[in-house]
């Protein structure tokens, strides 16, 4: 019962908007993808041209051994024409084996062009989304969109396009010259082809489906993967290390099944190719006889359609590799343009005032929010947060304290009503600059991997290292800095685990003062401190908050009981108002919550 319990809220845990996109074969979209080639304009016409060139070579070759070679030179015992086709052909394949160098050369550059090309972008534009993006999509299955399925695009761009060029202008040229060789004989051996196409044509929506299958499948783990690794600590703490150990396995299997029906889908056309090759030969074995026996056709036309029947069926199995790379490539493409599609729901307004000099008055105008359809996180809200002064904000969980927060550095914009910054509706700014003006420091920090001193400049790239010192001196910081093994410049990795949550915290403190705001946000962000350190932040913000406004969001209260103003929020409304001491004489909802903590700490 406990084990499929743990299951059960693994599953839940790891849930997955990602799902099958059942749309047709959407050219457009990979006209789409092949427009990110154009970064190597100048390498596409020397990659055709070096393709022509080894494409020309062997189907001339051919025609030398058959006709010339044979029907001319051995039918007339000219061995000095002979030598000379010889010599001839061997230059041909010299001129063509130089040219097939520059050709992978080429086509590779311009495949890795195109991968990176495509992944700049999609990274970018990653960059650009809103807050609302990331609350519905996992960290792994983004990884999965910029990593794995740009990856599986990298056969396509680097040998699909060309050798696909290639294939085609080779089998159109084979089938001329077949024709001109001996019509009769070209349509018997051809006979397979309208059968061949008719059942490929049945193959491609279900290899194009099992393919798409095999990218969710893909998402699915890499997004349990990330999250287990980052929730090690919480499963071994509860113990859940088997409930995990199955739901992988159970994903695993599944990528793993996948992988198999795609690729024994896929695997079923190359056989397909070799027994129309095969039923090609023997057509052209008993009925190319029949033609020499009739004196319609020489020994010579015989050996040459032997050359091109083989040559012919080379490039059908390649093509239907290609287009196994087309399915693949459509699948992949059709989840990185979903992606790049995607429209933030805050719009940087680019003409938009700046907001380098702000006072840092904050106004909710009739604020209404709401996360989703369900219910409001806040309604109709209004209140105003004087420049210069620190504002706490008051309540239980899911009051709305953390959304006002989230409005002010516009990480979403309100359903209703308007928030103003210095008089202006802040969606008339423009959104880097507001940002650049509001720090916002939380509860759960992140660390960077790289030095202290990065991680502190993060707030400020240009910033000296005289100022970052600074910035860590001013919050107490340097203190546990200086005692490491390399002060500034220790290493610390990913999250910050060699660090305490204490020292993580006075990082993010350090961060955000050296950016130098005009606004402070501290969402929780001293209750993960000890009281010793809390009085060190405490001593350090009431200098550097001087001129600054602030808002503070915390469950202990006592931390803000010198804060100009304190708004009592519940279920997204503001129901009281005032200091510290107007508020407990008024004795309403704060002087409960006051009561309430004096009284934990006192039976604790």
């Amino acid at each position: 019962m406990g084990q499929e319990f743990s299951e059960r809220i693994l599953k839940r845990f790891h849930y997955s908007k990602d799902t099958a996109i059942e749309k047709p074969f959407n050219w457009g979209k990979l006209i789409r993808l092949f427009a990110y080639m154009k970064t190597s304009k100048s390498l596409i016409p020397k990659a055709i041209v070096a393709m022509m060139i080894t494409t020309g070579v062997r189907l001339v070759v051919p025609l030398i051994i058959g006709q010339w070679a044979l029907d001319v030179a051995l039918a007339n015992q000219d061995y000095g024409l002979m030598f000379q086709l010889s010599v001839f052909a061997l230059l041909l394949y010299i001129f063509s084996l130089v040219a097939n160098h520059f050709r992978i050369k080429w086509t590779n550059e311009i495949g890795q062009n195109a991968i990176f090309a495509l992944r700049k972008r999609l990274f970018n534009h990653i960059q650009t989304l809103s807050n609302r993006f990331f609350d519905t999509r996992s960290a792994g299955s983004i990884l999965v969109r910029v990593v794995n399925d740009i990856n599986s695009l990298q056969e396509l761009f680097t040998n699909g396009i060309i050798n696909l060029l290639m294939d085609v202008v080779m089998l159109v040229s084979i089938i001329i010259i077949l024709f001109v060789l001996s019509p009769p004989l070209a349509l018997a051996v051809l006979i397979v082809l309208p059968l061949m196409f008719f059942i490929s044509t049945k193959l491609r929506r279900r290899i194009r489906r099992a393919w798409q299958v095999v990218r969710i499948r893909q998402s699915k783990l890499n997004s349990h993967l990330n999250e287990s690794i980052q929730g090690i600590r919480v499963t071994q703490s509860f113990s859940q290390e088997e409930a995990n150990k199955g739901y992988f396995n159970g994903i695993n299997q599944e990528n793993f099944n996948a992988w198999n029906d795609a690729s024994r889908k896929s695997a079923f056309f190359r056989p397909f190719v070799e027994m129309s090759n095969a039923i090609g030969s023997a057509v052209l074995i008993w009925y190319g006889a029949y033609l020499i026996s009739q004196g319609t056709i020489g020994f010579g036309v015989l050996v040459s359609f032997a050359f091109y029947l083989g040559m012919f069926w080379e490039p059908i199995s390649r093509l239907g590799q290609v287009y196994n790379q087309l399915l693949v490539a459509m699948a992949s493409s059709e989840r990185i343009f979903e992606f790049l599609d995607e429209e933030p729901n805050v719009v940087d307004k680019k003409d938009g005032a700046h907001a380098k000099n702000l006072n840092g008055e904050i106004e909710f105008d009739e604020v209404s929010f709401s996360y989703d359809t369900s219910r409001k996180a806040l309604n109709e809200v209004s209140l105003r947060m004087e420049p210069g002064q620190t504002t706490a904000l008051v309540g239980h969980t899911g009051s709305g304290k953390s959304t006002v927060a989230n409005l002010i550095a516009r990480y979403y914009d309100p359903t209703g009503g308007i928030v103003r910054i210095d008089g202006k509706d802040i969606r008339d700014y423009r959104l880097n600059e507001l940002r650049e003006q509001v720090s916002t420091v939380l509860q759960d920090t992140f660390i960077f991997s790289g030095t202290i001193m990065e991680n502190i400049r993060f707030g400020r790239p240009d910033a000296s290292d005289k100022e970052v010192i600074r910035a860590a001196e001013a919050i107490g910081a340097d203190d546990f800095i200086l005692n490491l093994q390399n002060g500034f410049e220790t290493e610390v990795e990913e999250r910050g685990n060699i660090l305490s949550v204490g020292e993580r915290q006075l990082l993010s403190f350090a961060r955000a003062l050296l950016a130098d705001p005009k606004i402070i946000i501290l969402d929780e962000a001293t209750a993960s401190i000890d009281t010793e350190t809390e009085l060190k932040i405490q001593k350090a913000l009431a200098t550097l908050l001087k001129d600054r406004t602030s808002v503070m969001i915390a469950h202990r209260l006592s931390t803000i009981r010198e804060a100009d103003h304190i708004i009592v929020l519940e279920q997204g409304n503001i129901i009281e108002q005032g200091n510290h001491n107007e508020l407990m004489i008024e004795r309403g909802k704060y002087y409960e919550l006051v009561i309430s903590q004096f009284q934990a700490l006192d039976v604790t």
